[in-house]
């Protein structure tokens, strides 16, 4: 006979660990997205088209896009609060929860550090009401997990710059209305990366869409072309200089991830939990039988060790004490965590498990991208190996 049954997360008392405050903007977050984005994303996912700017629009009027900045519009929550959004929107879809993460964390916050006054009045206020949509330019065709390798060139002309290359993987890109593109430049002392802010209707600027992906359908992935793109001098970043400007970008958009890989995983594991309370298999719910049970124990105690050292890492970054190498490590074990925690839970579904009705082979699918972007988990553990042993081992 079965007896009250407990939410995975119930049993590591996880909201006893969160504040009140934060607790409510998760619940508006989660109710939002159940009424609004859910009964959507499978169809977004299967056609591998997204509507972007009405989705930014709506998240933007939920507070949510560069939630964790202070002023020019932001909503200025805590760092905590800004992962469990993050959690409710991956647990959604990984798509949805990038449109916020670059939107946010990477195109955002370059500007909310490193830009001039003017660059920030100009853009931060439309970009938190989502009324305009950023995009973040780092990663080439050939220099990934290797940006200090970048070709894009930024040359001086007058008191002009001009900008030749092309990025890859760029999330929004096409259709973005500002780009932060970051070049090498050929400084009096020497040449070094800055960043520089592109309105995407710059002549010489294309974003083609990148299509035939079979991971991130919901979300939209371009190229970025600069072919002789003329910029003022007043388009640079005028506080970022060398690879630490994009490195610090990167920085803030891993810790969402940190939660966000987590709100796959967890949504994966509701479905199966669900699923298998109702599947009979020999007379009895499949969830009745030892192998299951084994399987969600084993899952649900990867979720909530996940989930405290994400809020350990929350606080500690509300507290201004976050080092990269700690969001490394969060990164790592969510992503790793996340992805095997989805490819389990699929197969507990059987054969419905690859249908679109249900999540799990959907965030699997995602999680392969979100295991690579913002660094690879070889990256993250070899600046874990660094952090333990003093020495590099990138080469």
């Amino acid at each position: 006979m079965a007896t009250d049954t407990q939410h995975p997360l119930d049993l590591f008392g996880i909201d006893a660990l969160i504040s009140a405050e934060d607790r409510d903007l998760r619940d508006v977050v989660r109710s939002f997205l159940a009424a609004e984005v859910r009964p959507h994303v499978s169809g977004w996912f299967e056609a591998g088209s997204v509507p972007v700017r009405e989705l930014a629009r709506q998240f933007g009027g939920l507070g949510l896009l560069g939630m964790h900045l202070e002023g020019y519009g932001c909503a200025g929550t805590s760092a905590t609060a800004y992962g469990l959004a993050c959690a409710e929107l991956e647990a959604v879809d990984s798509g949805v929860r990038s449109l916020v993460s670059v939107q946010g964390s990477l195109a955002m916050f370059a500007i909310w550090k490193h830009g001039s006054e003017e660059q920030k009045q100009e853009w931060l206020p439309r970009m938190a009401a989502g009324e305009a949509i950023g995009c973040f330019g780092l990663t080439e065709p050939d220099f990934g997990s290797n940006p200090a390798g970048m070709q894009t060139r930024a040359r001086r002309d007058g008191d002009d710059w001009v900008l030749d290359g092309t990025k890859m993987w760029i999330t929004n890109g096409s259709v973005a209305d500002v780009a932060v593109v970051w070049a090498r430049t050929d400084d009096t002392d020497g040449s070094t990366i800055r960043g520089f802010v592109v309105p995407t209707d710059s002549a010489g600027f294309s974003a083609p869409e990148i299509t035939g992906k079979l991971s991130l359908r919901a979300s939209v992935t371009s190229e970025l072309v600069l072919e002789g793109v003329r910029l003022p001098s007043s388009a640079m970043l005028p506080e970022a200089r060398g690879l630490s400007g994009p490195l610090s970008c990167l920085s803030e958009a891993r810790f969402g991830i940190i939660f966000g890989a987590l709100g796959a995983a967890r949504d994966s594991l509701e479905v199966a939990i669900a699923y298998t309370q109702d599947r009979e298999i020999f007379d009895k719910p499949l969830a009745g039988y030892q192998i299951t049970q084994t399987k969600l124990a084993d899952m649900t105690l990867e979720l909530g060790k996940g989930m405290l050292l994400a809020l350990h890492l929350g606080a500690l970054k509300d507290a201004g004490t976050l080092r990269p190498e700690q969001v490394s490590l969060g990164k790592l074990n969510s992503c790793r965590e996340a992805i095997a925690i989805a490819r389990e839970c699929r197969t507990l579904l059987g054969a419905n498990g690859i249908a679109l009705e249900y999540s799990p082979l959907r965030h699997a699918n995602n999680l392969e991208s979100v295991l690579t972007y913002e660094g690879t988990s070889e990256v993250h553990q070899l600046v874990i190996g660094q952090a333990l042993t003093g020495l590099p081992a990138f080469r």
